[in-house]
């Protein structure tokens, strides 16, 4: 469904720091960067990426969005938690654990980058 999500940074350095550790963590390669300064993960089903806003305004955080990773554990997802704290992230939501809902039984982990973007780790109990 999604060829690629691209979100804003205030400081390109520091979110590539973050990503890097956090989708690390899920076993995928660092970053590259190109030359306007934006850096590109990608993978077999589309592409991530982080650039400063092209209208030269501040990088902000959109309210109520958020972007999830797939995470093969609650492992992998406890995993991709510390990395992202241990490089700039800061927690929210609740702890990292199992929520019931509509979609089921799910394990999530929930940060916020250098810049604000909530971003979430997921895995689908069966």
């Amino acid at each position: 469904m999604y060829s690629h999500i691209m979100v804003g940074a205030n400081d390109v350095a520091a979110s590539k720091t973050f990503y890097d550790a956090i989708l690390g963590a899920l076993g995928h390669g660092p970053g590259v960067m190109d030359d306007k300064g934006r850096c590109f993960y990608f993978t077999d089903s589309g592409i991530f990426s982080i650039t400063k806003p092209i209208d030269g305004e501040p990088a902000s955080p959109g309210n109520g969005s958020t972007i999830g990773f797939a995470a093969a554990d609650p492992a992998a997802a406890d995993a991709w938690h510390a990395a992202g704290l241990a490089n700039g992230g800061t927690t929210c939501e609740d702890p990292p654990g199992v929520r019931e809902g509509v979609a089921g039984k799910l394990y999530l982990a929930y940060l916020r980058d250098p810049s604000g973007n909530k971003v979430c780790a997921l895995h689908r109990i069966a």
